[in-house]
């Protein structure tokens, strides 16, 4: 891949030697990327320029459009550009990872859910982040008989502890509330003892599943989480929550929760998932994760063709999941879901910016944040190749580059 740096009047040089693109900052304000493609996050464009200026998009049009301007230009070639991915379940904080390597591999904009608490921050040269805080759960429910309490839990005994919870945790900069409603055991579950590969078909129904291990951790009332959601909801947060089965899950559709924060892992009746798709709950895949959960692949086809929304969080810090760009959680979306390749990407980037409720992120609309990702190649015809973005960009300021320069 070949990158060129020129003024776009076509007549004069930026330099006559080769100008690293990581120190490109340093010389220009406002500058254009040339690409074969663009994904702007909701369609593609072809043979296109993006302009940036300090921290923001300000357009994308055609290469003639910017012949006579006096913008540096970045050439790329046969590669597409991209906005930033968002990953919405990532436990970034509590399991250490670096946030520079998660950057490093093209997620941008990241929320953690289940950890220590923080307003949000980054997303200006760093990996944005927000996050929930500790998982609301109760006393000694899940996660604390694996993880403990630390930054991870905070365990509630009453309707009047649980709102005073999620008054502190919004008070903290939580963006969204999580609790847990987990009676543990289910087979294939990465929580669980018992790990039941799920296999490579997609119709595993109920009654071919193993059978889960009870562990009986105990579970927040309905009471209380109806308390937790009716609090949240006055702050103007949703809640979001891990279920896996049953129990757990009526729970929360009952109490009015407005996100799964897993599809479950346990093959639910088709009469659970239809409420949710009728409450229009927000359901975050994770199937990459739960993909050893004998009910994981059921649950998302279901889902999907009863018309649920589906987001793209492949939980970062989870065994074998990458720290970047997860594409099998991709694949998984295109398989199990029954997208297609660009609805994945969609799904990725401007809808769950949409999710957020920050204008314009996940895109490369004009006032968009100038976060954005290139790779080689066409990631339509490779999901793959996107787990190595080649340019990464965040809030104009250039983070990785993996494309070579010459001269003209």
């Amino acid at each position: 891949m070949k990158l060129t740096l020129r003024l776009l009047n076509g007549l004069t040089w930026l330099c006559c030697a080769a100008v690293p693109l990581s120190s490109y900052s340093a010389f220009a304000d406002s500058y254009v990327i040339h690409a074969a493609r663009v994904f702007d996050g909701y369609s593609i464009r072809t043979d296109a320029v993006v302009l940036v200026a300090d921290d923001k998009i300000v357009k994308i049009d055609s290469p003639e459009a910017f012949t006579h301007r006096g913008f540096a230009r970045i050439e790329l070639g046969d590669a597409t550009v991209l906005p930033g991915f968002i990953e919405l379940h990532a436990h970034l904080s509590f399991r250490q990872v670096p946030a520079e390597v998660v950057l490093r591999h093209g997620i941008t904009t990241l929320r953690d859910v289940g950890g220590p608490l923080h307003a949000p921050y980054g997303g200006n040269g760093s990996l944005r982040v927000m996050t929930s805080g500790p998982i609301i759960t109760a006393p000694n429910g899940y996660p604390i008989p694996g993880l403990g309490e630390h930054n991870i839990a905070i365990p509630v005994a009453t309707e009047t502890q649980a709102r005073e919870t999620v008054r502190a945790l919004v008070a903290g900069g939580a963006v969204v509330i999580k609790v847990a409603l987990e009676p543990g055991g289910e087979a294939g579950a990465p929580w669980s003892k018992t790990h039941v590969h799920a296999g490579q078909h997609l119709h595993t129904e109920s009654q071919h599943q193993p059978a889960s291990t009870s562990q009986n951790w105990p579970l927040l009332s309905l009471s209380m989480v109806k308390a937790i959601v009716d609090e949240a909801h006055a702050l103007g947060r949703i809640v979001s929550t891990h279920i896996a089965e049953t129990t757990g899950t009526q729970i929360a559709l009952d109490a009015g929760i407005d996100e799964w924060a897993h599809a479950p892992c346990t093959a639910l009746p088709d009469a659970q998932l239809r409420q949710a798709v009728q409450q229009k709950v927000k359901v975050v895949a994770t199937i990459d994760t739960l993909s050893k959960c004998a009910g994981i692949f059921s649950n998302v086809e279901r889902l999907a063709a009863m018309g649920a929304e589906l987001y793209y969080g492949a939980e970062i810090a989870h065994a074998d999941i990458p720290w970047g760009i997860d594409a099998q959680e991709l694949l998984y979306l295109r398989q199990a879901a029954g997208m297609t390749s660009l609805e994945v990407l969609q799904t990725a980037t401007a809808k769950a910016g949409a999710y957020l409720n920050i204008p314009l992120l996940g895109t490369l609309l004009p006032g968009a944040p100038a976060d954005l990702i290139a790779v080689s190649g066409d990631p339509l015809q490779s999901l793959k190749l996107l787990e190595y973005p080649d340019l990464v960009i965040s809030g104009g300021k250039i983070v990785v580059n993996h494309f070579t320069q010459t001269e003209r």
